[in-house]
This record gives structure tokens, sequence and C-alpha cells, in this order.
């Protein structure tokens, strides 16, 4: 056991021996002379600053692949959508212009607004798409793919093993050291020694211009990748505002459009005679009695026709009949300012003429109605 325990104690003196050595060489100048200090301060720093360099740039080579992959997501989910959307599209509009509804053709014209403005969105949609592909998505991939960061990385790693390489080589530099205290400075030793330092001289030399480059190669791409990824974002919001305004404006119109008809339909109706319907005809008129001979006799010459009152009507003057949706009426004469005479339940009056529809066939039991 004790022959280990001085073994061991040997190989720590041995190793503490060799780290003198590699901090003579690489370690600040806490053993070496102020030239030597200064050179191995400046690689020192050179060393930090391109490692600060490459996880950077590693960094942000995956923050553009992250990028990159999410546009390319949402690409493919946006082109689903479109397709969806266009579906819908067309439907709503088969629907608008084959509309066999009886009450109205509200509904078809709402279908026809909605198919015209979804179409418009899903357009929207699909340029912005192509805008996020072309602008955002290929220049990062470009660059993720790009010569100049595998360039500049080659020659970080280059560096790197270099570096290695000298490091190895300090350590060889200090067992000669030794070597050649313990042997009293036998020549064969010492031309060693000199051959070795020549060597770790030539690596230093060939490190320091090596990590210069690499340094100046590393700073320029990644000054360019903060540049472009920030670029690509901008350009990115830019074109989903652009996106969203436009599809807010597709919207309000289409809002507008299906409000006022939704108003028109459940505004209560308007008398005809409040602003565009003359009074009806008075009695001499209606008879074919008239002080002047001149006077044209204003009405059509028709036959008796059933019909069926289309909108209610309240009766404004004596001369007019009271009608109710549903009623059915015995039209007698027609004039030509839009008013019609006839009878109603055992009563007769004037109308406007546009509340009723002609009916050609009258169940028996509406007929006894009219009388």
């Amino acid at each position: 056991m004790e022959a280990i325990r001085k073994q061991a104690s040997r190989l720590r003196e041995q190793v503490a021996r060799q780290q003198q050595a590699v901090f003579k060489q690489f370690g600040g100048g806490l053993y070496g002379n102020s030239d030597n200090a200064f050179a191995d301060s400046a690689e020192y720093q050179q060393h930090q600053k391109l490692e600060k360099l490459y996880i950077s740039t590693r960094a942000a080579k995956h923050f553009q692949r992250d990028i990159v992959r999410g546009v390319e997501g949402y690409i493919v989910t946006g082109s689903k959508q479109v397709e969806i959307g266009n579906k819908l599209s067309e439907d709503s509009r088969k629907y608008g212009a084959e509309n066999t509804c009886t009450s109205g053709n509200t509904l078809s014209k709402a279908a026809l607004s909605y198919a015209r403005a979804r179409a418009q969105m899903e357009n929207e949609r699909g340029n912005l798409l192509k805008a996020l592909g072309t602008q955002v998505a290929e220049p990062l991939r470009a660059m993720v793919m790009g010569a100049p960061l595998e360039d500049a990385r080659h020659l970080a790693q280059r560096y790197d093993r270099i570096r290695q390489e000298a490091e190895a080589q300090a350590i060889e530099v200090s067992k000669r050291q030794i070597k050649v205290r313990e042997t009293a400075g036998s020549g064969d030793y010492i031309s060693k020694l000199e051959a070795s330092e020549a060597k770790l001289q030539e690596l230093k030399s060939n490190m320091a211009v090596l990590g210069k480059e690499a340094v100046a190669a590393m700073t320029a791409v990644e000054a360019q990748q903060q540049r472009l990824t920030l670029q690509r974002l901008i350009a990115m919001v830019e074109s989903e505002r652009t996106y969203h305004q436009k599809i807010l404006q597709i919207l309000e119109q289409l809002e507008a459009e299906m409000l006022s008809e939704r108003q028109r339909i459940e505004a209560p109706p308007n008398p005809v005679t409040e602003n565009h319907m003359p009074p009806p005809p008075s009695y001499e008129e209606a008879n074919g009695i008239f002080t002047n001979s001149t006077v044209d006799v204003p009405f059509e010459t028709v036959e008796y026709f059933l019909a069926e009152v289309i909108q209610s009507y309240q009766a404004e003057t004596d001369v007019e009949l009271n009608l109710s949706v549903g009623d059915y009426i015995v039209v007698r004469k027609v004039s030509n300012n839009g008013w019609a005479e006839g009878e109603c339940k055992g009563k007769a009056g004037w109308f406007p003429f546009a509340y009723i529809e002609r009916r050609d066939r009258v169940l028996a039991s509406k007929v006894v109605q009219i009388m």
C-alpha cells in the first residue's frame, strides 16, 4: 500500500508540473514574462469571443429554422382552410342562384353576398400564404443552408482543433523541459526540446491567424443573421396586418349589406298612399261623371277577376277598403294611378292595386267569404 501511495504522489506531482507548463504557455502571465502574458491574454480573449459567437450563431440558426418550420406548417394548414372556404363559397353561391323559396329572395341575396365575400377572403388568404412563403420562409431557409454560415463554422472548428494541438504540444514541451533538467542538459534532449518549442510556436502562430479569420467570419454571419431575421419578422407582421385589414373591409361591407336587407324586411310596411300614390278617384270619376267633357276616363277596362291580398292595408277615407293578408277580393275596376276598386266580405271600396295578386283558381270556401 505504501508503494502505491508513493506512486500516486509522484503522478500528482508530474501532473502539477505539466499543468504549470501549460499555464506558462497559455495561462495569462502568472508565470511568464510581460510579452508572453500579453500574447496569451489576447489569445484567451479571442478564444472566448469565438466561443460566444459560435453559441450565438447556432442559436440564431435554430431560431431561423423554427420560423421556417412554423411558416411551412401555417402554409399547409392555411391551404387546407382556403380549400374549405372556397367550397363553402361555392355552396352558398349555388343556393343563392338556385333558390326556390316561395316567400321571397332575401336569403338568396344574403347567400350570394356571403359567397362573394368568402371568395374574396380566401383569395386574400392565398395571397398571404404566398407572401409568407416567398418573403419569409425561402430567405431564412437559404441562410440556414447557406455557405457563409457553414464556412465560418468550419473556420471555428479548424481553430479549435489547432488549439487542442497547441495545448497537447505545450504539454510535450513541458515534459521535455523536465527531461532536460533531469539529465543536466543532455544535448539530445535539448535538441528535442528546441524542436518541440519551435513546433509549439508555429501552432500558436497559425492559431492566432486562424482565430482572427474565424472571429471575423463568425461576426459577419452573426450580423447577417440578426439583420435578415429581423427583416423577415417585420415582413411577416406587415403581410399579416395587410391581410387582416383587407378581411376587415370585406366583412364590414358584407355586414352592412346583410343588416340593410334585414332592416328592410323587418321594417313595418309604409302605406303606398303616403308618398307615392294619389288619393283614390272621386265618385264622379269612378262613375264617369265629369264637368269638363275633355277629361279622359282614368280607368282600364277590365273584366271582373279574383285577387288575394298580399299586404295589409288600413283604410284612411270612407271610400277605401280595409285589407288583411289572405283575404280574397272581387276586383271590378283598376285605375291608372295605382288604385283598384272591388268588393270583399260584403263591403266595396278602393285599395292599392299593388297590395293584391290575381288568382285564377280559388277554393269554394274562399268564394263564400268574399260574398
